[in-house]
C-alpha cells in the first residue's frame, strides 16, 4: 500500500511539474463557452417564452402556441447527449482543445442562423422546421461543451482545489444568464412590442457571434491540458474511448445523469418556466420579470463559488446532499408564495431562495463528474452523464410546469419538483465520495 502511495505521490509531482497555461487563460477558456451556452439557451428560452408562440405558432389559440414553443426548445436537449458522444469521443482521443473549438464553432453558428429565420407567415411550416433543425445543431454542439470546458478547468487545478476549479466552468451560467436578459431588458425598453416580435428578438443570436470569436480566440490560445498529455506519454489514451466507458463505466454514466438531474430541472423551472408563468399568469411586464431575474442570479453566482470551496473542504457528496434536500423543502413551499397578481415578493421569495439552493447544489457537480470517471474516458463519460441528465431533467421541464399549472395549478409543479429532488437524494445516497479520488489515473 505505501508504494502505492508512494507511486501517486510521484505521478502528481510530475503533473505539478508540467507546463500548463496561466490561471486567467484557463478561467477564460473554461468559462467563455459555458456563459455562451447559456447566454444561447437563454436567449432561445425567452425567445420560446415570449415571442416564438406570435413568431412560429401564430394559427393555433395562445395555450397551444406557448406549449408547441416550449416544445421547441427541448429540441436541443435531446441531442446534446449525441453531442456527447461525438465529442467526447474525439475529446478523449485527441485532445481536450481540438474537441472545445469545433463543439464552440458549430454551436455558435447554428444560434447565429436562429437569428436569420423567416417566421411562420413568410415559410408556413418550413419555418417551424428550420428551427428544429438549427436548435438540433445546437444541440449537438452543446453536447461537447460543458464536460470539455470542466475538464480544462479541473485537470490544470492544484490539488486540493478540484471544485474551485470546476466553479470557473459554472460561473459562465449566470455570466451567460445576465448577458442575454441585460441585451433584452434594453432592447424591450427601446423598442416596442410590435418591433420586438418582428425583429428585436433576433438581435440576441446574432449579436452572440462576438462572444464566439472571442472564445475561439481564448481557446486557440490554450494548450491541452497536463493529464491529457500525461496520458498521452503513458501510452493511455484509448482507440475507442466509447466502448471503454459504456462497458466499464456504465454505473458512474448513471450516477451522473440522476445526480445532475435535479439542477437542471430546477434551473430551467426558474428561469425560463418562471418567465412565462410570471408573464402569462402573474401578469408581469416581461421587462419586469427579466430584472428580477437579474438581480437573483447574483446570488446564484455566489454560491457556486462558496459551495464549490465548501465541497473542496468537507466533500462534493455532503454538499449536494444538503443542497438537494433544502431544494425538496422548497418543493412544498414556494407554490403558496409564487401566485398572485404581480406578487413582487412573494417572486423575489421564489428566485432568491431558489436560486440560492441552485448555486449549492451546482458549484460541486463541476468536479463531482469528472472524478466518477478515469482521464482516458473522462470526456465521454462526463460528459454522456451530463447530458443524459438534460433529457430527464431539463428537456420538457417547462413544458410539463406548463401543463402542471393548466391541470392542478401550482402545487402541482412543487410535486415534480419534489420527486426529481428525491431522485437524486437517492443516487447521492448510493455514490461513493469523489473527493480524494486520484485525478491522475
Amino acid at each position: 500500500m505505501e508504494e502505492i502511495s508512494n507511486t501517486y505521490s510521484l505521478t502528481e509531482a510530475k503533473v505539478a511539474k508540467m507546463e500548463r497555461d496561466p490561471v486567467k487563460t484557463v478561467i477564460m477558456a473554461s468559462m467563455i463557452g459555458t456563459a455562451i451556452e447559456f447566454f444561447d439557451f437563454y436567449a432561445y428560452g425567452t425567445a420560446a417564452a415570449t415571442y416564438f408562440p406570435n413568431v412560429f405558432f401564430p394559427s393555433v389559440t395562445p395555450t397551444i402556441a406557448m406549449i408547441l414553443s416550449l416544445l421547441t426548445f427541448g429540441v436541443a436537449f435531446l441531442a446534446r447527449p449525441l453531442g456527447s458522444l461525438l465529442f467526447g469521443h474525439f475529446g478523449d482521443k485527441l485532445g481536450r482543445k481540438r474537441a472545445l473549438v469545433v463543439s464552440l464553432l458549430m454551436m455558435g453558428l447554428s444560434t447565429v442562423v436562429i437569428g436569420f429565420l423567416p417566421g411562420y407567415r413568410t415559410l408556413g411550416m418550413t419555418a417551424i422546421l428550420l428551427l428544429c433543425l438549427a436548435r438540433f445543431i445546437q444541440g449537438i454542439g452543446l453536447g461537447g461543451e460543458w464536460s470539455g470546458a470542466v475538464l480544462v478547468a479541473t485537470e490544470n487545478a492544484p490539488k486540493g482545489k478540484r471544485a474551485l476549479f470546476g466553479s470557473f466552468t459554472e460561473l459562465g451560467a449566470p455570466i451567460g444568464f445576465f448577458l442575454s436578459n441585460g441585451l433584452y431588458v434594453i432592447l424591450e425598453t427601446v423598442l416596442t412590442k410590435s418591433q420586438m416580435v418582428e425583429f428585436g428578438w433576433r438581435v440576441p443570436f446574432v449579436a452572440s457571434a462576438v462572444l464566439v470569436v472571442f472564445g475561439l480566440w481564448v481557446r486557440r490560445k490554450m494548450q491541452e491540458t497536463p493529464l491529457f498529455r500525461l496520458a498521452q506519454k503513458r501510452d493511455n489514451v484509448k482507440k475507442a474511448p466509447l466502448a471503454q466507458v459504456f462497458t466499464k463505466s456504465w454505473k458512474q454514466i448513471l450516477q451522473g445523469t440522476f445526480i445532475m438531474a435535479i439542477s437542471y430541472t430546477f434551473f430551467f423551472l426558474l428561469s425560463t418556466w418562471s418567465l412565462s408563468y410570471g408573464t402569462a399568469v402573474l401578469r408581469f411586464d416581461s421587462r419586469e420579470f427579466l430584472m428580477l431575474l437579474m438581480g437573483s442570479i447574483v446570488v446564484f453566482a455566489g454560491m457556486i463559488v462558496y459551495s464549490s470551496i465548501l465541497s473542496d473542504r468537507f466533500g462534493r457528496r455532503t454538499v449536494l446532499l444538503a443542497g438537494t434536500a433544502a431544494i425538496f423543502v422548497f418543493s412544498f413551499v414556494f407554490p403558496f408564495f409564487f401566485q398572485g397578481h404581480q406578487n413582487v415578493v412573494g417572486t423575489l421569495f421564489f428566485l432568491l431562495v431558489g436560486f440560492l439552493a441552485m448555486g449549492v447544489i451546482y458549484g460541486p457537480v463541476g468536479a463531482m463528474l469528472p472524478e466518477l470517471f478515469p482521464t482516458s474516458t473522462r470526456y465521454s463519460g462526463a460528459g454522456i452523464a451530463y447530458n443524459m441528465s438534460a433529457i430527464v431533467g431539463a428537456a420538457f421541464a417547462p413544458t410539463i410546469a406548463s401543463w402542471l399549472v393548466g391541470q392542478w395549478g401550482i402545487h402541482a409543479v412543487g410535486y415534480y419538483l419534489a420527486f426529481m429532488s428525491l431522485v437524486s437524494i437517492v443516487t447521492l445516497l448510493l455514490t461513493k465520495e469523489t473527493k480524494s479520488v486520484d485525478y491522475t489515473k
